[in-house]
C-alpha cells in the first residue's frame, strides 16, 4: 500500500479519530492560525492542494503515515508537497516540488488495511527552505508565502473573473462535473487570488497546470494564467464532444442499417423470397475459403466481399467488384504440380522427341541439373531462337513432359498492347 490519492471508496473504519475543524475562512476573514517554521512533509501523488481547499487523502506509505502521526501529536500542521513524477512509489526530497501548501489535518480515519484516510485543509502557500530529516518521515524548514495585499478591483480584473465564471458554466454544460454551489460562492468573492485558488481547486486540473498556478504569487497574474488554462480546457472539451457526437451518429447509422437489413431479411423469409444478394455473398465466401489464398490476398478478398455486400446489386461499381472477386477465386492459388527432375528420364524423352540438337538438349539438361541441386532457385528463362519448324515449341513440350508439368502455348504474334497479357485495371469495361 502506498497511495496518497483523492479518489476511491474507503472501507469501514476500525478506529475513528475526530479533530475539530479549522474555523471557516470567509472571503474577508482574518487568518487565525499560526504556521510553525518546521513541519512534517506529506508527499502527494496526483493532485495539487491550494490554500483553503478541503480534500480527503488516502495515506499508505510508511514515511507518510509517520508524518501524519507526527502532525497529529503536535499542532495538526503539515506541509503538502506534490511529487514531480506521480508514479514513483518511493521519493526523495529532490523529487518533490519546492512550493506547496501548508495545511492542517481536520479528521483522520484508520482503515482495516492499515492505511489512513485524512481530511486536510490548505492554509497558505509555502516553500521548503531545507529538509532537516528523511527518516522516519520527511521534515522540512518552510517559509510561508503570504498573499500580496489586495488592490482595488479594476475593470480588467472584473472582466477576467467574469470570463472565468462563464467558461466554467460552459464546461459544466458540456459535461464537466462542477458543483452548482460553487458559483454562489464565487459571486461573493472579490479577491482575484482567492477566486483563482477556488476555481483551480474545483475543476480537476492536471498536476502541471495546478503547480504552475500554485507557484504564481501575484493574484492578477494567477487569474490571467487561470483564464489561459480554462480556454484550453474549453477547446479540448469542444473537440471531445465533437468526436463523441460523430461517433454516436456513425454508430446510430450503422445500427439503423443493420436493423433495417434484418427486418428486410425477416420479411423475405416470411414471403418465401430468396435473397439473391445474400446467396451470392455466401457463395463467394465459400469459394474464398476453399481457394486457400495467401493470407494478404484473402484479407483483400474479404474486404472486397464486404464492400459488395453493402452495395446495391445494380450499382456500376458492384459489377466491377463482382468481376474482381470472380477472377480472384478462379485463380489456382493452391494447385501446383510436383517437378520430376530425373535427368536420365529427361535425356531419354528429349532424344525420343528430337533428333540431333545436341547443344540445345545439353543446355536443357544443365538447367534441370541446377534446379535439382537448388530446389528453390529462381533460374533464368530459357529462350529458343530460330526460324519456324526447327523445334522450338516441341522442345518446350518435351521439357514439360519430362518434368511432369502442363504445357500451355501463348502466341504473341500480333500483340501490340501489354495489357493483353498483363490485363486491364478492373474498372475497365470488359476487363
Amino acid at each position: 500500500m502506498g497511495n496518497e490519492e483523492k479518489k476511491g471508496k474507503a472501507a469501514e473504519p476500525e478506529v475513528k479519530v475526530e479533530i475539530p475543524a479549522v474555523k471557516d475562512q470567509g472571503a474577508g476573514a482574518e487568518q487565525s492560525f499560526k504556521i510553525p517554521e518546521i513541519l512534517p512533509v506529506l508527499p502527494i501523488r496526483d493532485v495539487v492542494i491550494f490554500p483553503f481547499m478541503i480534500i480527503p487523502l488516502y495515506v499508505g506509505r510508511e514515511n507518510s503515515i509517520a508524518a501524519v502521526n507526527e502532525s497529529l501529536s503536535k499542532d495538526r500542521m503539515i506541509f503538502l508537497a506534490t511529487q514531480r513524477v506521480p508514479a514513483e512509489e518511493s521519493v526523495e526530497p529532490e523529487q518533490l516540488f519546492s512550493i506547496g501548501t501548508a495545511g492542517t489535518i481536520m479528521r483522520m480515519l484508520r482503515l482495516p488495511d492499515e492505511r489512513l484516510k485524512i481530511l486536510v485543509q490548505g492554509l497558505s502557500r509555502a516553500r521548503t527552505k531545507e529538509y532537516l530529516q528523511k527518516t522516519p518521515f520527511f521534515q522540512a524548514k518552510v517559509e510561508v508565502l503570504p498573499e500580496p495585499a489586495a488592490k482595488p478591483m479594476s475593470v480588467e480584473t472584473e472582466a477576467l473573473m467574469r470570463n472565468a465564471k462563464e467558461n466554467m458554466e460552459k464546461m459544466m454544460q458540456m459535461g464537466r462535473m462542477i458543483s452548482p454551489d460553487l458559483f454562489m460562492v464565487l459571486e461573493s468573492l472579490q479577491e482575484p487570488g482567492r477566486f483563482s485558488d477556488l476555481v483551480a481547486a474545483n475543476i480537476g486540473l492536471s498536476v502541471d497546470n495546478g503547480q504552475k498556478l500554485l507557484e504564481i504569487l501575484d493574484p492578477i497574474e494567477r487569474l490571467k494564467k487561470l483564464n489561459e488554462i480554462l480556454a484550453k480546457e474549453m477547446e479540448l472539451l469542444e473537440i471531445q464532444n465533437r468526436i463523441q457526437t460523430q461517433a454516436k451518429e456513425e454508430m446510430g447509422k450503422t445500427q439503423r442499417e443493420y436493423f433495417l437489413r434484418e427486418q428486410l431479411r425477416a420479411i423475405q423469409k416470411e414471403l418465401g423470397d430468396v435473397d439473391e444478394k445474400a446467396q451470392e455473398v455466401a457463395e463467394f465466401r465459400d469459394k474464398i475459403e476453399k481457394s486457400k489464398m495467401p493470407k494478404e490476398i484473402e484479407e483483400e478478398a474479404y474486404k472486397q466481399l464486404k464492400k459488395l455486400e453493402s452495395m446495391h446489386p445494380d450499382a456500376v461499381e458492384a459489377s466491377w467488384v463482382r468481376g474482381y472477386l470472380e477472377w480472384l477465386v478462379e485463380l489456382p492459388w493452391s494447385r501446383s504440380t510436383k517437378d520430376n527432375l530425373d535427368i536420365k528420364r529427361a535425356k531419354k524423352i528429349l532424344d525420343e522427341d528430337h533428333y540431333d540438337l545436341e547443344k540445345v538438349k545439353e543446355r536443357i539438361l544443365e538447367y534441370l541439373s541446377v534446379r535439382k541441386l537448388h530446389a528453390h532457385m529462381k533460374g533464368p528463362i530459357l529462350c529458343f531462337l530460330g526460324p519456324p519448324g526447327v523445334g522450338k515449341t516441341s522442345l518446350g513440350q518435351s521439357i514439360a513432359r519430362a518434368m511432369g508439368r502442363k504445357f500451355i502455348r501463348m502466341s504473341l504474334g500480333g500483340i501490340r498492347d501489354e495489357a493483353e497479357i498483363r490485363g486491364h485495371r478492373r474498372t475497365y469495361v470488359g476487363a
